[in-house]
């Protein structure tokens, strides 16, 4: 069964006037299908049709052409009846009341989607054991760190049991920990709960943690679809160690490893994950030198899609070893 379809979907813009007048493609002819119960990451570089494609799957714009259904609803024709069966969470807006606790924040959502009270506490009950926040629900908001408010948001957004969410860069702002409670909890929510999961991100540890495929789409247009495991072996296959050591090695060599960027004390590496695991790196580094501070880092998400399209020489210069 699918949750989503989209065929031929386009979305076009107009800008300037006159002889200035320009139309821009935000999303052409998108064609995807997503089964129920997937995790699908659908990523790209600012400007690349994200959000838009968001906005049309959930039914706040209309296309300029082409067609789509989630579960089976024509979002924009049918936007108000599909609503009740979506969740959206965007990382920097909210839906619950600053002023309000979360707990206040869902009898409103409770009343909006008119979920019967008694299911409503059972729900939240279950969410409260879920997402870890049963302390957290009666704290106003606004007392609340983002970590901490975020898992309410969660919790806001799938209050009336979606069957399809929509994560819209929702790690945003909040540190390692934070980050990885919150993979966690919407992996939690897929697994328990059967929710069709729809994350778009610019960080590639929810990329490799959360989903289980992976779109990439350029200008509108989609350029890769594979599994986020084949994507990993062929195209994750680096990691970078940043190292601070307490005074500058004499010499520095570390099999699987090579040094990109020398700075004082500070060293940035490149891992080949396939020639050596990165807890062996880190094991020779700390056992074999003086370490003051050392961070693991994904490469950028910009540099992963450039190794996609494989048309930049240049990056392919700055990763070969030295």
């Amino acid at each position: 069964m699918l949750a989503i379809e989209t065929e031929g979907l386009s979305k076009s813009f107009v800008t300037g006037r006159g002889r200035a007048r320009l139309e821009i493609d935000a999303v052409h002819e998108l064609s995807l299908s997503v089964a129920a119960g997937e995790r699908l990451a659908f990523i790209g570089p600012n400007g690349a049709g994200k959000s838009t494609s968001i906005k049309m799957l959930t039914g706040i714009l209309y296309p300029s052409s082409g067609s789509a259904r989630v579960l089976g609803y024509v979002p924009w024709d049918e936007r108000r009846a599909l609503g009740h069966h979506i969740g959206t969470l965007f990382g920097q807006r909210s839906q619950l009341w600053f002023e309000l606790s979360p707990r206040q924040s869902f009898a409103l959502l409770t009343a909006i989607y008119r979920i019967e009270k008694n299911a409503a506490a059972r729900r939240i009950a279950e969410l409260a054991e879920l997402l870890e926040a049963a302390d957290l629900f009666d704290q106003p908001v606004r007392s609340l760190s983002l970590g901490q408010r975020m898992r309410c948001e969660l919790a806001a957004s799938v209050l009336h049991e979606p069957r399809v969410l929509f994560l819209d860069e929702p790690t945003i702002g909040l540190d390692l920990i934070a980050k990885q409670r919150f993979r966690d909890m919407v992996t939690r929510l897929n697994e328990h709960k059967g929710t069709t999961l729809f994350l778009t991100s610019h960080d590639v540890s929810d990329i490799e943690q959360v989903a289980k495929r992976v779109v990439v789409v350029n200008h509108g247009r989609m350029i890769y679809d594979d599994k986020v495991s084949r994507m990993r072996r062929s195209i994750l296959s680096t990691k970078l160690i940043e190292v601070r050591f307490e005074s500058p090695p004499q010499a520095l060599s570390l099999q699987g490893a090579h040094v990109l960027k020398v700075s004082g004390a500070g060293y940035k590496l490149v891992v080949d994950t396939e020639q050596r695991s990165i807890r062996e790196v880190l094991d020779e580094l700390l056992d074999n030198y003086r370490v003051a501070d050392i961070s693991v880092l994904d490469p950028p998400l910009e540099e992963v899609i450039e190794r996609i399209y494989d048309v930049s020489p240049t990056q392919k210069d700055k990763w070969a070893p030295t």
